[in-house]
């Protein structure tokens, strides 16, 4: 299998009304990586996930998958990627399997109905697969929003701050999913302030400050006491020299 420039990013930027949100972004990750990307608020992070989902356009670089370039090939770039982030994406006044089964006849899968009823079993919903989603706690969305980013098989998962509002218990879910997904040799991205799970999770590591990527690391070399106080100097702005 080749895994070398699964994911290609060369010289990303973005600016709103003159400001630079990303100064000249360049990164690539193999297939199967696991990317935890660390940072500041304002630091760039959820624009950099946007533009790979194609829902924002940069002002200059390009994004490449698999060959796919972003611009050149939206549709084709785009159904190769699941989404997850503290907004589920879901419609609330459906129930867990109608937003699936939409989601896959979307997608054109083939059997949207057999697909529900598979990701429903994998996040462990289907004893509330006809309720409507108005009534889901905010664990039990997330789980279900999971079930969402999986339904064109994905092998790009894109992660922000997939933990944002989520208890202990759905915590533990979540970062058992994730390495469930990992092990299936998907690539994920994941921006997230917490440094302890995105750290666990990765088998790289990054950190956006002003824009630019300041730290890009295997996870393998990474003392996370060393990491821990790198990160919070790029926080206070006073990055390591």
């Amino acid at each position: 299998m080749d895994r070398s420039g699964f994911l290609r990013i060369e010289g990303l930027r973005k600016s709103y009304d003159g400001v630079d949100a990303l100064r000249g972004i360049d990164l690539e990750l193999e297939r199967g990586d696991f990317l935890s990307l660390f940072g500041p608020n304002g630091a760039g992070k959820t624009t950099l996930i946007r533009i790979i989902a194609t829902l924002l356009k940069p002002s200059s670089g390009s994004v490449r998958v698999m060959d796919f370039d972003m611009e050149e090939h939206p549709e084709e770039f785009r159904a190769r990627l699941g989404v997850i982030s503290h907004q589920s994406f879901l419609y609330s006044d459906l129930s867990a399997r109608e937003n699936l089964e939409f989601y896959a006849a979307l997608y054109g899968v083939s059997d949207p109905a057999a697909k529900a009823e598979e990701l429903l079993g994998l996040v462990g919903l289907l004893d509330r697969a006809d309720s409507k989603v108005s009534g889901f706690s905010r664990g039990m969305q997330q789980r279900l929003s999971i079930a969402r980013a999986l339904v064109n098989d994905p092998v790009l998962l894109l992660l922000d701050e997939p933990y944002t509002g989520l208890d202990q218990s759905a915590s533990i879910l979540l970062s058992s999913h994730l390495r469930r997904l990992h092990g299936q040799h998907r690539t994920i991205v994941m921006v997230t302030h917490d440094l302890k799970r995105g750290l666990e999770a990765a088998s790289k590591v990054g950190i956006l400050a002003r824009g630019k990527l300041v730290y890009l690391k295997e996870r393998g070399g990474i003392d996370p006491g060393e990491f821990e106080h790198a990160y919070l100097r790029y926080l206070k702005g006073v990055p390591d020299v």
